[in-house]
């Protein structure tokens, strides 16, 4: 799929944006690979570094990653260069994917001895000589070594939350250790993004947890949702993301919108996503947010 007409506008030094979020089913992997697909139809060089064994982002973009291939396993363990692990996404021109294979299931355990263990990642990506506007690192839905791999390599920190009861459950330790991170080991990271996913407008409860997470976490927030969508849960089993499956789809649409967002809040540029999935607002005095802790 070629690039779209509409070009955004391009950091001035690559931004790794981490993906994370410990509890699983909440559109990690989804969000991680259909930014990086919109952004990359926006013309940007977009790599996605797939760090969840389960391999799901490499399935989305129809990356070959059984256990022979060449993978980020190798870059983390065997400090393989990761230049000689990436591939091509055939059917977005300028994306990018540094896959995972069943291997890094084991790669917790084996860098414990490593030296260096917690920047690994951050050392493979300052070696890569290519040019990228952006790097998205899928991270798996834990806070182990992987994921601290993620969090010392990145400066920014994305954040997907489903609308849904006990959306913030959990987040609270998440948030720590991006703290004990910045302050031990990379100064530079914090939370830049919260994306709100699978938002379901019929229901009162979707405009509960948009309302109580938009309070919670304020210009963070990315005014754009991503609505609950069946081709965005389709189209990873046809080794794709929902841009190249359905490009006129409610789903794709969202993920450019909030693409854009990115993209222009990167530069210092405020978007108005006057075609945003907002949702309505909420009276309710119940909160939906007590699973924070």
């Amino acid at each position: 799929m070629g690039r779209t007409g509409e070009r955004l506008p391009r950091p001035n030094q690559t931004r790794v944006i981490v993906v994370a979020n410990q509890k699983g089913g909440v559109g990690k992997t989804t969000t991680t690979v259909n930014l990086a697909a919109s952004l990359a139809l926006h013309g940007a060089r977009v790599l996605v570094v797939d760090l969840d064994p389960q391999g799901n982002a490499s399935t989305a973009l129809g990356i070959d990653h059984h256990a022979d291939v060449p993978s980020i396993y190798d870059v983390l363990v065997d400090s393989r260069p990761l230049l000689e692990v990436v591939q091509p996404v055939v059917d977005v021109e300028g994306l990018f994917c540094a896959p995972a294979t069943i291997d890094l299931a084991g790669a917790e355990i084996e860098l414990v001895s490593l030296v260096a263990r917690e920047s690994r990642l951050q050392r493979a990506i300052q070696a890569y000589d290519q040019p990228l506007d952006y790097i998205l690192i899928d991270c798996p839905p834990s806070l182990g070594l992987l994921t601290v791999n993620a969090l010392v390599a990145g400066a920014e920190v994305l954040i997907p939350i489903q609308c849904e009861y006990y959306a913030l459950e959990g987040l609270g330790q998440l948030l720590r250790n991006v703290d004990l991170v910045r302050a031990h080991l990379n100064p530079t990271l914090h939370v830049s993004t919260i994306l709100l996913t699978m938002y379901d407008g019929r229901t009162r409860l979707a405009s509960q947890v948009a309302e109580e997470v938009r309070s919670h976490f304020g210009k963070e927030v990315l005014r754009t949702s991503i609505p609950r969508s069946v081709r965005i849960s389709e189209a990873p089993s046809y080794g794709q993301t929902v841009l190249t499956y359905d490009p006129g789809s409610s789903g794709s649409l969202s993920y450019l919108e909030a693409a854009r967002e990115i993209a222009y809040r990167g530069v210092g540029i405020h978007y108005d996503a006057r075609h945003a999935h907002l949702g309505p607002g909420s009276n309710s005095t119940h909160s939906v947010a007590e699973g924070i802790q």
